[in-house]
């Protein structure tokens, strides 16, 4: 398959992007087409739909081998499963799906844009395709959801140290909790004293969670 285009963000390695589309609409996303897609009639009518699906390659996490199995971390990393009952990225063929929210179309020197929220992409991952997110197709208030109806989600409550706060804008602040809220952790970490460190808009975000409350200690 060829790459259309490339999405720009702030998720600079894997540790703490979502899990799942959606879940941290704070966070803009920027698709920049490739060269050969910047033809403005192939995005004419797409500002009439809310919402769009993205095709895209888990390009970090491409294998030659494949496994039947894998461990899904809403699960504690520790129960198996078949790979095509979840949304692993380890799969023989290593594609995405992604619904997020359209939030602007833009005239940027690479031609037109678009900005989206509550992508789950890594920073630079290549996009397949993109098509309409059609409510009345693709909205199934029936649909069960398997282990994850049955599974607790884990979250936590966001808090910043004073330093921690005073680097960091207010609009990058409250992107950034938006996606701690989630807790970034391996299910089956639990340690207080720990430190976890992940990287976001080119920052390095220091903190710690105790009892349900993750606190931001440091960002370098």
């Amino acid at each position: 398959m060829k790459t259309i285009a490339r999405i720009h963000n702030p998720y600079d390695e894997k540790f703490g992007v979502p899990r799942q589309s959606g879940l941290a609409e704070e966070v803009l996303s920027v698709i920049v087409f490739e060269e050969e897609y910047r033809v403005p009639e192939a995005l004419r009518g797409i500002e009439e739909f809310s919402h769009l699906w993205l095709i895209w390659g888990f390009d970090k996490a491409e294998r030659d081998t494949w496994s039947p199995t894998v461990r899904p971390p809403r699960l504690g990393g520790n129960k198996r499963v078949g790979v095509f009952a979840t949304r692993s990225p380890f799969r023989p063929n290593a594609i995405g799906l992604s619904c997020v929210k359209l939030v602007s179309v833009d005239k940027t020197p690479d031609g037109l844009a678009l900005t989206v929220s509550g992508a789950d992409l890594m920073n630079g991952t290549p996009i397949y395709d993109i098509k309409p997110y059609l409510p009345y197709a693709d909205c199934k208030p029936e649909a069960t959801g398997g282990f994850t109806d049955t599974t607790e989600k884990r979250t936590v409550t966001v808090a910043f140290s004073e330093e921690a706060e005073n680097k960091l804008l207010p609009e990058m602040r409250k992107a950034l909790a938006s996606v701690l809220k989630e807790d970034p952790r391996p299910a089956y970490q639990e340690d207080p004293d720990r430190e976890y460190i992940f990287s976001f808009a080119s920052a390095q975000i220091h903190f710690t969670v105790k009892e349900g409350k993750l606190l931001v200690t440091k960002v370098d």
